[in-house]
């Protein structure tokens, strides 16, 4: 793989950008299930999956986070019949783990590091470049947020989350000046926002979006006869569903109550994670 080094800032997706619409405006696919069906088109989806908040339910800790029975045995039917990949911001290995079924393909780190069964780990390349700042950086983290109570570090192998799901109202302001003061001391790296945590990467053109369209190419899924689908719940997501805008079809997984404030470009809807894998079990030829 072939990385591009057009620097850039990280930011909140453009709550005007065309194909944005609030999540209570996306039609629901379990319930309009003939409209989300025609959208295939009757070609073959090619399934990208994010992991936490999509197959897992948001948790406390990321550690907490563990797919169950039926989730697994619902993926591991579909992949028997399509292609199915899954692309978190968890290490590859750790979602690898996680999710447990070797036949799949899996990217890491929003994409940084993808593995296809019986080929190479992709993306390896950069890491010997970007390490030196990960480690100065996630050494200044644990300096400035582990007194701060329910801050959480999170190193992983091509990024640093800096986690506040645990940090009180009142002490926020403090986390997001301690967390200011180390990016400022770290240009080489981007933030990327998730649900509630910000996530310190390569300040490089790449994302879960990109990976997509890279996968697509690599597995030969690019022609008329397949659909790409991708199914997140997180802002981070958002570039994937907008990279398939009119080429594929996307779900959000999103309680629409619980985020009035939120616009996405995902083209369906589910509300909870149990709806995902209620779609994906009627997906399954």
């Amino acid at each position: 793989m072939s990385w591009s080094t057009t620097w850039g800032n990280s930011t909140l997706t453009d709550a005007n950008a065309p194909g944005l619409r609030p999540v209570a405006d996306v039609p629901p696919a379990l319930a309009q299930y003939d409209a989300f069906t025609a959208a295939l088109g009757g070609r073959t989806p090619a399934i990208f999956l994010d992991y936490d908040g999509t197959l897992t339910p948001i948790v406390a800790r990321p550690e907490l986070a563990v797919m169950s029975e039926v989730s697994r045995a619902t993926v591991d039917a579909l992949a028997r019949k399509l292609p199915v990949a899954v692309v978190s911001g968890r290490d590859r290995p750790d979602v690898q783990k996680l999710v447990g079924i070797d036949s799949l393909i899996f990217a890491g780190s929003h994409g940084f590091d993808i593995h296809v069964p019986g080929r190479e780990v992709m993306g390896s390349e950069i890491i010997d470049t970007y390490t030196p700042v990960l480690d100065r950086v996630d050494a200044r983290l644990h300096e400035v947020l582990d007194p701060i109570k329910g801050a959480l570090v999170e190193r992983k192998k091509f990024s640093i989350a800096a986690h506040y799901r645990l940090v009180s109202d009142d002490d926020y302001p403090r986390f997001r000046a301690a967390l200011d003061q180390v990016e400022a001391e770290a240009p080489e790296l981007k933030e990327k926002l998730g649900k509630k945590v910000f996530e310190l990467q390569p300040k490089i053109d790449w994302d879960k979006g990109k990976c997509v369209l890279h996968l697509l190419q690599v597995l030969g899924l690019e022609g008329d006869a397949y659909v790409p689908m991708f199914f997140g719940d997180d802002v981070t997501d958002e570039d994937a569903f907008r990279e398939l805008q009119g080429r594929g079809v996307t779900v959000i997984c999103a309680e629409p109550e619980a985020d009035l404030a939120r616009k996405t470009y995902a083209t369906f809807r589910v509300d909870t994670v149990d709806e995902v894998i209620q779609l994906l079990r009627r997906m399954t030829p």
